[in-house]
C-alpha cells in the first residue's frame, strides 16, 4: 500500500452531509470505507463513538491516482471520520493521526473532525444551472436591428473583421433572432459586454451605467430581457469589473487632476502626470494594454460603484446571472461581496468566472458558482481537434481537472470548446467534422454544462481574434445545414434526458490502441451509455468488456436492463439498433453512438 500517495479532501455537499474524495496510487486499493458518527461523544461515554459506515465509490482515474468518493450524513452538522483502506492483502485504518491497525484512544484526538456544517443553498450554483445550454453572442457581429443606431465607419456584413472595425449588430438584431435560438433550443444567453464603450468589444467600459447606445438603450435590453424570458431563455451579462477603458469618467478625473482628484486611489498608479501609450505609467489588464487600466476592486469606493452597477442592472432588467471577466485578477473580497449583494437581488442570480486555469480558490461557495472550463477547452483541443493525445492520456488528464471541484459545481461549469477568445474549432481541426462532431457529442454528455459560440451550430470559422469574432451569416445558403441538424439534435437529446445535467459519470472504456471510448452518465434509475469511435477503424464494443469494466466501477447493474439508441453520428446506425450491451456492436471511424435507459 502507497502510504504516501494518499490525500483526503471533504467539503459540504449538504445540510447534513460532508462529502468526501479519497486519493490513492492508482491501482492501489480495492476498497475504501468510511467510519463517522457525531464528533462529540455520547454523554458518559468513555470515548468517541464512529460507529456508522459506508463505502465509498471508485469514482475516477488519471495517469497516478484512483479517486474514491462519497456521502457522510449526520443529524448534528457535528462529524468526526476515519477510513478503512483494502488492497487485498492488508487493511489499515487511516485518520487525521496517520495509519493504525485499530481505532487509536482516544479517537477524538486520531481521527478526521470537520467544524460544524455551515451548509447553505446560497453556497450552490443555482439549481437551473447543471440544465442550461449556454449560447455566447457578440453583440457586435450577431445581428444589425437597428441601422439607426450604427457608428460611424460601419464595414459591410461580409467583411472579415480587425480589430477596429464595427460591422452595427445591437440588441434588437438579437431578439430578431430570437425564434430562430428557440429552434435551436437553447436556454440561457450569455452577452458579451453591453455598456458604454468606444470598442467593438466593449471589455474597455467607460461608462457602466449606460448602454452603449450602438447596441440600443435601457428599453432595448429590458424588452429583449422580457422576450428571451417569454421564450424560457435566461439571460446573462457581462461583468468586467476587474479593469475599465481609458475613457472611464474617474480615470478621466485623474488624468487631469492628478492626486488632488478624489478617484487616484481607484487605480494603481506609478507617478503623476499619468501617462498614456505602450510606455503608461499605471497598472493595466494586461501587459501594453494601456487602453484599459487596472481597477483597484480592494477599495471600498470602488466596491461600491461597481457593485451599485450590478445590482441596478440586475434589478431593472430581470436578468439571470454575470460572468466575470478575468475574474481571478480581482480582490476574492470584491467576489464575496458582490455575491452577497447580487444573491439578496436574484436569489438564482448564477455567477460564472473567466478562471483560464484551475479555479480552487474560487469555488468554496463564497465567490463564483463555476467557471468558463478553459481548461476543459485546452483538453479538447489538443485532442479532437489536432490528435495530439491517445484516448487514454485524455481521459487521465480530464479526470484530473473533474476532480479538483466538488461535483456540485463541475455540473454547472461551461465547457466550450470556443469563445470569443480562442480560435474558433471548426479551424483549429483543419474542417474535418468529424472531429467536431465527435466533441460536441461529448460536451453534451459528459459532465458540465454544453456551450455553443455563435455560429458553431452553421459551420462558422475564425482564427485567433478578431478573426474568431467573424459576422453571422444570415443567408441560409451560407449554412452548413448538416451541422445544424447534429446540434439541433445534441441539444434536444440533453434537454430530453435529465440524465445527461444531473447524473455523475464513470468512464468504463479508453482503449488507446483502437480509440475507443465508453462512459456512462447515471442518475438513480436514469443511464445512458455513450461511445465515441475517435480511431480511424471499425471498433468493437464487447459486451463481456463493457460488463467487466462496469463491475470494476460499481454500476453494472444497468447492463441487465433495456435501452435505446438516442443519438448517433454514424450513417449506419439507426434508433431501431439492439442495446450496445446485448450484442456485440461495431463503431465506425470517427463516429458516436449514445444510448439511453427505457
Amino acid at each position: 500500500m502507497n502510504k504516501y500517495a494518499l490525500q483526503v479532501r471533504a467539503y459540504p455537499s449538504g445540510r447534513d452531509s460532508l462529502g468526501v474524495i479519497v486519493r490513492c496510487a492508482r491501482g492501489d486499493l480495492k476498497s475504501v470505507a468510511a467510519y463517522y458518527g457525531d464528533r462529540y461523544a455520547p454523554i458518559g461515554a468513555p470515548d468517541l463513538q464512529l460507529d456508522r459506515r459506508i463505502r465509498l465509490q471508485l469514482a475516477g482515474a488519471d495517469d497516478l491516482y484512483h479517486y474514491w468518493t462519497g456521502e457522510l450524513e449526520t443529524a448534528t452538522q457535528r462529524i468526526g471520520y476515519y477510513f478503512l483502506l483494502d488492497d487485498g492483502n492488508e487493511q489499515c485504518l487511516y485518520g487525521e493521526g496517520g495509519f493504525s491497525p485499530a481505532p487509536p484512544l482516544p479517537l477524538w484526538c486520531w481521527c478526521f473532525e470537520y467544524p460544524y456544517l455551515w451548509w447553505s443553498e446560497e453556497n450552490e450554483p443555482p439549481a437551473w444551472a447543471k440544465e442550461a445550454v449556454i449560447y455566447q453572442i457578440f453583440p457586435e457581429r450577431f445581428a444589425n436591428g437597428d441601422p439607426g443606431n450604427d457608428p460611424r465607419y460601419c464595414r459591410p456584413w461580409g467583411e472579415r473583421p480587425t480589430r477596429e472595425s464595427f460591422f452595427g449588430g445591437d440588441l434588437q438584431g438579437i431578439r430578431d433572432h430570437l425564434d430562430y435560438l428557440a429552434e435551436l433550443g437553447v436556454n440561457c444567453l450569455y452577452l458579451t459586454p453591453i455598456f458604454r464603450s468606444g470598442s467593438n468589444h466593449k471589455y474597455d467600459t467607460a461608462d457602466y451605467l449606460k448602454i452603449d447606445p450602438a447596441f440600443g438603450n435601457k428599453r432595448t435590453a429590458r424588452v429583449l430581457v422580457e422576450a428571451c424570458h417569454a421564450r424560457g431563455i435566461r439571460v446573462i451579462l457581462d461583468a468586467v469589473f476587474n479593469h475599465c477603458g481609458y475613457d472611464f469618467r474617474p480615470f478621466r478625473d485623474v488624468r487631469r487632476r492628478g492626486p488632488a482628484s478624489p478617484y487616484h486611489e481607484w487605480f494603481n498608479l506609478r507617478g503623476y502626470p499619468v501617462e498614456a501609450g505602450p510606455a503608461c505609467n499605471y497598472e493595466t489588464f494586461a501587459n501594453g494594454v494601456w487602453q484599459m487600466p487596472k481597477l483597484r476592486t480592494d477599495r471600498a469606493e470602488v466596491r461600491e460603484y461597481l457593485v451599485g452597477a450590478a445590482e441596478q442592472w440586475t434589478r431593472e432588467l430581470k436578468i439571470d446571472g454575470w460572468r466575470l471577466d478575468v475574474g481571478a485578477d480581482a480582490d476574492p473580497g470584491f467576489w464575496r461581496e458582490f455575491r452577497h449583494r447580487i444573491r439578496a437581488v436574484n436569489p438564482e442570480a448564477l455567477i460564472i468566472g473567466e478562471v483560464w486555469h484551475d479555479a480552487s480558490a474560487f469555488l468554496q461557495g463564497d465567490q463564483m458558482d463555476a467557471i468558463m472550463n478553459y481548461t476543459w477547452q485546452y483538453l479538447c483541443v489538443d485532442f479532437f481537434a489536432r490528435r495530439a493525445m491517445d484516448v487514454r492520456s485524455f481521459v487521465e488528464v480530464m479526470n484530473r481537472q473533474r476532480m479538483w471541484y466538488r461535483e456540485s459545481v463541475t455540473s454547472a461549469c461551461w465547457n466550450l470548446l470556443d469563445s470569443h477568445d480562442r480560435m474558433r474549432f471548426l479551424t483549429a481541426c483543419g474542417r474535418d467534422k468529424s472531429s467536431l462532431k465527435l466533441a460536441t457529442v461529448f460536451q453534451f454528455t459528459a459532465l458540465g454544462v454544453p456551450y455553443i459560440y455563435y455560429g458553431a451550430e452553421i459551420g462558422m470559422e475564425g482564427g485567433e481574434d478578431p478573426d474568431c469574432r467573424r459576422r453571422m451569416p444570415w443567408r441560409e445558403e451560407e449554412w452548413d445545414r448538416d451541422l445544424l441538424v447534429h446540434y439541433k439534435g445534441l441539444v434536444h437529446l440533453r434537454r430530453d434526458n435529465r440524465v445527461f445535467s444531473h447524473g455523475r459519470q464513470v468512464d468504463l472504456i479508453a482503449d488507446p490502441k483502437t480509440g475507443l471510448y465508453a462512459f456512462v452518465r447515471a442518475s438513480g434509475s436514469e443511464y445512458a451509455l455513450v461511445c465515441l469511435n475517435t480511431g480511424e477503424r471499425h471498433a468493437a464494443l464487447l459486451p463481456a468488456l463493457l460488463r467487466s469494466a462496469a463491475a470494476e466501477w460499481g454500476i453494472d447493474g444497468f447492463l441487465d436492463r433495456p435501452g435505446r439508441m438516442a443519438f448517433s453520428t454514424a450513417p449506419d446506425h439507426g434508433p431501431d439498433k439492439a442495446n450496445a450491451w446485448m450484442e456485440e456492436t461495431m463503431i465506425p471511424p470517427r463516429s458516436a453512438v449514445v444510448w439511453v435507459g427505457i
